[in-house]
């Protein structure tokens, strides 16, 4: 008798349903979440035939958490149900869209017991490979959590400080840079930044690491923070201006974070078998190549081929069909953070590799908006990645990019 196993997770308590092959219900459970609790499944789960050789597959609607960890631990099949997918199950089971715990771990083992096939299991990526996806996704949401402060600083000081902006829009990095960060923390008004000496500008481009053209800097500093400006009434002006130190000090928290995390991400990037394989491509860097890493895994048995890794990353169209009508529209399902890597590896792999530069300024020539052009770029690039992760070997420009023959003479006439 086989037995399929659902689960219904919650923050502080699972509820466990077994079904059998026919979808008779035959044990049912609600563990806490903690080790009695995983030892408790893992009893009933022997109960009913769980063995080494036999291993119960579960289902759970979600692909973190330590329950999750465990379960993959016991090497056993679990499946991560997507959430909408199990809401539309539950429709074959109750029309009048009653809801239940117990109803829904349920729903998650019959969805094994009749459609297991159109599911996948979770990959088997290795524990280098998981390391490389927690750091870089952390770093990535690290960098959007940069982006944010520095947005909500910038809006800010456009209201009463905007001298500041066009003294340090020449940096490189802007406002996110460490000189114009420890500059801003020096001077948060524009009376405090107009009484900055030459002697203060010097020691603040020293605070924030600046070896070089140090005078240069301090000149055009120490006239840019004089021009004239609109301002706020004085107490108004001091007021924002501690407002402002408050927004530096989680935008200097966010890019921290962001340089440490890139840091520990590149170097457990680098350690990883695949990644010469992956900085090999043009425009794919360490970090960048990180990320592509972080989304992919190095479970080669996860996509059955190319076009299914093209369709997870968003860079293979999706085709409508239906009697005379026909479309080719961008696909928006897909891994949002995959997509984002692939759209920075595309652009800047335009000045890296004649052939990806000949291939988007065909699409261009073929009416194709730049985005488009970039997102079938990046379709033929990791069609590319995954023959050279499959087969192990590196990037090849000749290989990737043939030369197209030029028209004979005889062709031409």
């Amino acid at each position: 008798m086989r037995v399929f196993c659902g689960i219904d997770w919650a923050s502080d308590h699972h509820d466990i349903a077994l079904v059998d092959s026919d979808g008779k219900l035959v044990a049912r459970a609600r563990i806490s979440d903690d080790a009695t609790g995983l030892q408790q499944l893992l009893d009933l789960l022997a109960d009913h035939g769980d063995g080494p050789d036999t291993r119960i597959p579960v289902a759970i609607e979600t692909s973190r958490g330590l329950l999750v960890a465990c379960l993959r631990a016991s090497d056993r099949p679990v499946y991560a149900i997507n959430p909408m997918a199990a809401s539309r199950y539950r429709e074959r089971h109750t029309v009048v869209r009653k809801k239940s715990d117990h109803l829904d771990a349920m729903v998650l083992a019959n969805i094994l017991r009749t459609d297991a096939a159109a599911h996948r299991t979770m990959p088997a990526d290795s524990e280098l490979a998981q390391a490389v996806t927690i750091l870089a996704r952390a770093q990535q949401d690290a960098v959007w959590d940069r982006t944010q402060a520095g947005n909500k600083l910038r809006s800010h000081l456009h209201e009463y400080f905007p001298g500041y902006l066009d003294a340090v829009q020449p940096i490189l990095g802007g406002l996110n840079s460490p000189v114009a960060r420890v500059l801003l923390a020096a001077a948060p008004t524009p009376a405090r930044a107009a009484r900055l000496t030459r002697t203060q500008l010097r020691s603040v481009l020293k605070r924030a690491g600046r070896q070089r053209g140090i005078e240069a800097e301090v000149t055009r500093l120490h006239a840019a923070l004089r021009v004239p400006q609109m301002r706020q009434l004085p107490l108004v002006e001091d007021a924002m201006g501690r407002q402002a130190l408050t927004l530096l000090r989680k935008l200097d928290t966010a890019c921290t974070s962001a340089d440490e995390l890139a840091e520990a991400a590149v170097e457990s990037f680098e350690a990883h078998p695949d990644a010469e394989i992956i900085t090999s491509f043009p425009g794919l860097g360490s970090l960048t190549g990180a990320r592509v890493l972080a989304e992919i895994g190095d479970d080669r048995s996860r996509f059955a081929d190319a076009k299914g890794l093209k369709a997870y990353a968003g860079a293979a169209p999706v085709t409508r069909a239906s009697g005379k009508s026909l479309s080719v529209k961008a696909r928006r399902i897909k891994n949002q953070r995959l997509a984002a890597a692939g759209y920075l590896w595309a652009f800047a792999s335009l000045t890296a590799s004649p052939g990806a530069r000949a291939h988007y300024d065909r699409r261009r020539a073929d009416d194709d908006r730049h985005i488009s052009a970039l997102r079938n770029l990046f379709n033929r690039m990791i069609g590319c990645l995954h023959h050279c992760l499959t087969k192990r070997v590196h990037y090849d420009e000749t290989a990737a990019f043939p030369t197209r023959p030029e028209p004979s003479l005889a062709t031409a006439a």
